[in-house]
């Protein structure tokens, strides 16, 4: 009997790693022959941990898995799912980057060539002077937040003379309800690896660092491993899968810091200095890490590539709407009924997403506001729902898509604690380095107290984040007025004294 149950570090948390020892235990105990396979999560956190039992060729799901529900499991008197990719969740999806995350053995190499993996690579071996060019037909844009064509960074690296070159993956995931870097590079790191080398290849880069998170320890055990099998089985070091071409990664560990996920303040921490933004120009493509022209990219974009190369730009350019072409994982959080990633092409409303896939609140209650982006994104009201994923989209709606993680408050959230929480947060996370951010973002949290106790001092907090936005050097300071002003213009109610009185 054969089994698969999530090791994605959300369902450890949740006990995954106690029903499989009640597995073990409970097969030994009926002399049952069991094979448990831990593999990455397929993304319904509701369920997790998840397991999964194949009939007939089918993976059916059972979840959420307990250890007391063990002994059902095996008696047969426990309910399950039915096919877990008939599951509506799943099932809507259109699954490109993350295809092969919870289907396979993180860490083994001979199912993720058995699932298209490495088909990228050496498609792009075969042609290396025409990699550049397909990213650009892709329409691949990052997916870190600001949306930047990856085709057009990569060309702009490709071109500039140097005698060394680097790829650098920005993990840092920072951003509240983002968990898709962690999510992949613990459910397919490989993907990543292979992606890395493409670009590497590309740009003529032969060396290439992953900056992840300390926050993410079983991701980092799972990279440290998969560095070590690519490097044993050629899909890193000389002679990349017998090719002239040569590149390996380094995986480097950041303290934790908010800021690191700016790229230039990344390179810096990168360096072994302290995490400050740098002003720009110079673009890290022609004067990056110590220097070098220097590709850096978000997890989702590098771990995107290989898909484009084994299936082709245009099948990829087929998919999304407008400028926003592909897939996007989106990350639902918050108060919702199913949340989870949800990985889609461009272009669904974002009440299809919320009201639909996401089920609504968990509360039951309405939802009152979404905040997509991160902290520093903008909040959305119901009426501006019907607003499609996309980049150029969110933009004319006064938001941003960021990183693609999605967070849900029903009516009991108070958008005037919420908006003051921006400007605490751009205070603790500030690096100091440029003025608006340093103290704009004191200021405001003073300033937004004071029109919460009634004061006129609405222009004042208008100003301050005009501020922001024209006066900081990246985008920490730079967004912070994304979610100030839209809960500021979304929901006034929720700033008046009355209500506070009231509390």
């Amino acid at each position: 009997m054969k089994v698969w149950l999530s090791c994605d570090a959300a369902a450890r948390a949740l006990g995954a790693d106690e029903v499989a020892d009640r597995l073990a235990e409970e097969a030994a105990a009926r002399g049952i022959a069991l094979e448990i396979k831990r593999v990455g999560a397929r993304g319904m956190a509701w369920l997790e941990p998840l397991l999964e039992v194949e009939r007939d060729g089918v993976r059916h799901a059972f979840g959420p898995m307990r250890a007391g529900d063990v002994a059902a499991f095996f008696d047969g008197r426990l309910e399950g799912h039915g096919p877990t990719e008939d599951i509506p969740f799943f099932a809507r999806q259109t699954r490109l980057t993350f295809a092969r995350v919870g289907r396979i053995v993180p860490l083994s190499l001979d199912e993720y060539e058995a699932h298209g993996g490495l088909a990228g690579l050496r498609a792009a071996l075969a042609e290396p002077g025409r990699i550049v060019q397909q990213v650009i037909d892709s329409g691949l844009r990052g997916r870190g937040g600001a949306g930047f064509p990856t085709g057009i960074k990569w060309q702009t690296v490709a071109e500039a003379e140097a005698d060394r070159k680097y790829i650098v993956c920005n993990a840092d995931e920072g951003d509240s309800g983002t968990f898709a870097d962690r999510m992949l590079m613990e459910g397919d790191p490989f993907s990543l690896i292979e992606g890395m080398a493409i670009a590497g290849v590309a740009v003529g880069a032969t060396t290439g660092y992953i900056y992840l998170r300390s926050e993410y320890p079983d991701a980092i055990a799972t990279l440290t491993r998969a560095l070590d099998i690519a490097r044993e089985a050629g899909l890193l070091g000389q002679g990349l899968l017998g090719s002239p071409h040569a590149f390996d990664i380094e995986l480097r560990m950041g303290a934790g810091a908010y800021v690191c996920g700016e790229e230039t303040a990344l390179l810096n921490s990168l360096e072994g200095k302290r995490g400050v933004v740098r002003a720009k120009p110079p673009l890290p493509a022609l004067k990056g890490f110590f220097g070098k022209p220097t590709v850096v990219n978000n997890v989702l974009s590098l771990a995107t590539v290989p898909v484009i190369f084994e299936k082709g730009a245009e099948h990829y350019a087929s998919l999304g709407i407008g400028r926003s072409r592909g897939t996007m994982p989106i990350q639902i959080a918050g108060n919702v009924a199913r949340g989870g990633l949800f990985e889609a092409g461009f272009g669904l409303p974002l009440r299809t997403l919320v009201e639909d896939i996401a089920g609504g609140t968990r509360s039951g209650r309405p939802v009152k506001a979404v905040q997509v982006g991160g902290p520093l994104g903008a909040y959305f009201a119901p009426d501006q729902f019907d607003t499609p994923f996309g980049y150029e989209e969110f933009d004319a709606a006064g938001g941003l898509i960021g990183h693609a993680g999605i967070v849900v408050f029903d009516d009991s959230a108070d958008m005037a604690r919420m908006a003051r929480f921006a400007f605490e947060f751009c205070a603790a996370e500030s690096c100091g380095k440029c003025t608006p951010c340093r103290i704009g973002s004191v200021r405001g949290v003073e300033t937004i107290d004071r029109l919460i106790a009634g004061e006129d001092v609405r222009g004042l907090i208008e100003d301050l984040c005009e501020t922001l936005r024209e006066g900081s050097l990246c985008a920490l300071g730079g967004f912070t007025p994304y979610p100030v002003m839209s809960a500021l213009e979304r929901f006034p109610d929720d700033f008046a004294p009355a209500k506070e009185a009231a509390q």
